[in-house]
């Protein structure tokens, strides 16, 4: 399902959620709808409809979405730690307000937190070197059948499915 479609369908209460986080920082909504758009075209590029699945694909997404949306706000907060800052509240937040199954959740959070280190270790790769070492990342990622498991994999992509 796509960002939109997934926005959609968000009671009023999660949509109010979202609606104040984004109030808050009103500067960093247009690049973070960037990197979210960005993220999107890369991966239905890459991986078709495949990526809306719990499998290396999704991993490389959510990954993916994280060090965009951090690179597209730092050029507006001038600050690495605010950049990751605003990524971890905008991506907790929406793993929280759309209710995936827990273990489909944890490993977006997951996913997501590995997203930002990358950001923070590679700070002046270019766009494309980016993707290219994600990918590869992605392809190395952990399969995983429960939320410990994630845990012993600090440093990698993890996934639930094929």
């Amino acid at each position: 399902m796509s960002i939109w479609g997934r926005i959609t369908k968000l009671n009023l209460g999660q949509l109010c959620k979202l609606s104040l986080l984004f109030l808050s920082r009103p500067h960093y909504i247009i690049p973070t709808i960037s990197a979210t758009k960005k993220t999107l075209l890369v991966c239905d590029r890459l991986y078709k409809d495949t990526h809306h699945q719990s499998n290396k694909a999704n991993a490389f997404r959510h990954a993916l979405w994280n060090v965009l949306i951090c690179r597209k706000v730092m050029k507006y907060a001038k600050n690495k730690q605010k950049s990751v800052f605003w990524a971890q509240k905008v991506a907790d937040l929406y793993e929280k307000v759309t209710q995936n199954e827990v273990l489909d959740q944890e490993m977006d959070l997951h996913n997501n937190t590995i997203g930002r280190i990358f950001f923070l270790n590679h700070l002046e790769q270019k766009e494309a070197k980016i993707i290219d070492l994600l990918q590869k990342m992605s392809q190395k990622a952990q399969k995983t059948k429960k939320i410990e498991q994630m845990h012993q994999h600090k440093n990698e992509l993890v996934y639930l499915t094929q």
